[in-house]
Order: structure tokens, then sequence, then C-alpha cells
């Protein structure tokens, strides 16, 4: 039954739409945990303006996470973002052409059958239109669907939002919703799959579209180590 339900959910959240096409939201990402405190991860994206086709941006992106205690952490990555015109696969001219860093910090609120996030996360932009500050906030909620927390063949939901915001007028520059959902196969991977709403406000570096997307998402415990639990998330 639990299943049936997510199936659902999946398909009302990505078919269920009266005035924009649905687009792909790609991602592939690598978390390798080096010790304790430390880990290191890597994700790639690639979207496109409709489904499976148009395809218009392309991301690649590292860096590296640390824990103060099991709830706090602060994290530091930089990578390379792509956006080219609409029309076709990779439309030239390109939009904009983007080397990006970012600092950010984690905050989770675990109770005792879903766990809050909150992540803080300020980024430097340099651009092929000039450089740009830009700020953002995302609050988000995971729940297991069969047990109490997230383990091996575990069904789990996922929603977020996340407030973008500029130090320069227009302030607000967007919204990203995410309602969704995903399977840990085991302590290494994960499957998500769910929709994303985005609105822009007065930005020409990407158009605000409904995406459905796909994730999949590897853990690797370098230190030999049985991990007490693989909470599944994307960077971005």
């Amino acid at each position: 039954m639990k299943k049936i339900i997510v199936l659902l959910l999946f398909f009302i959240t990505t078919v269920t739409k009266s005035q924009n096409e649905l687009g792909s939201w790609n991602i592939i990402n690598v978390n390798m945990k080096i010790d304790s405190k430390i880990n290191v991860f890597t994700e790639a994206q690639l979207r496109s303006l409709s489904f499976y086709n148009q395809f218009h941006y392309y991301e690649f992106k590292a860096g590296v996470s640390y824990k103060i205690n099991p709830n706090f952490s602060v994290t530091s990555g930089i990578g390379s973002y792509n956006t080219y015109s609409e029309g076709g696969d990779f439309e030239l001219p390109m939009k904009n052409k983007e080397i990006r860093s970012w600092f950010q910090i984690n905050m989770k609120n675990p109770l005792q059958f879903i766990t809050f996030e909150h992540r803080y996360r300020a980024e430097q932009r340099f651009t092929s239109n000039g450089y740009r500050n830009r700020f953002r906030y995302r609050i988000g909620a995971t729940m297991p669907l069969n047990g109490k927390k997230i383990v091996p063949k575990s069904f789990y939901l996922s929603v977020w939002d996340e407030l973008f915001f500029t130090d320069k007028e227009p302030y607000f520059e967007r919204n990203r919703l995410f309602v969704g959902g995903g399977y840990e196969f085991n302590k290494k991977i994960a499957f998500q799959m769910g929709y994303i709403y985005q609105f822009d406000y007065k930005i020409n570096d990407e158009s605000g579209r409904d995406f459905l997307n796909i994730a999949l998402l590897y853990n690797f415990d370098l230190t030999k180590k049985e991990e007490k639990e693989f909470t599944p998330a994307t960077t971005d």
C-alpha cells in the first residue's frame, strides 16, 4: 500500500500540469566519507526545458563538508554552471557561463518520525554577465514510510522549499519547491524522484519551469566502518 501511495504522489506531482511543458532535471551525486567529521562530494546535473528534449543546462561541482556535531555541519564547494539558449539541444549563443563558489551551514532537527533541515548558503558567482553575490535559504523535511528511520529497503518522502536573494535589486530572485520521495536500496545507493517547481523573478540566467527530477545518490564510507544511517540528499 505504501509503495502505491508513493507512486501516486509521483504521478500527481509530475504529470498533472495545465500550463507549462514538463522539463527534466537529472542528478548524479557521490558522497565519500573520509572520517567521522569530513565528507567529500561531487555532483553532476543535466536539465532540459522539454521532456528529455531541448537540453539547455549542465553543471559539475565538488566540495567538502565538515561535521561539527551530528546535527550541525559546514560546507564549501566550487563548480562550473552552463546555461544555453532555448529552442534546441545546447542552443547557441550561451546565456550564461559561470564559475561559482559557495559556503553554507546545515542544521538538522530530527524528531521521532521526521527530520527537518535548514540550509544557509552564500554564493560567489563569476558569470559571463559579471560578478554577482547570491544568498539562499532552504527548509526541508524527510520522512521514512516503512519505519522510524531511513535504512536499507526504505521508502521515504522528501519536501523542501528554497528562497534565493541577492544584494542588488531586485533582491528576491527565485523560489524553488521540491515534492517527491525515494528508495534506499542499501547504505550506498538510493534513488529519488519528484517534482520541482521553479519561479524566477526578473533574472535572466535560467527560465522558470516545471521539472521531473530524477536523482541517483551514492554514498561511500572510505573509513571502512559501518554507517549508522544514510540520509539521501542532493547537494543542490
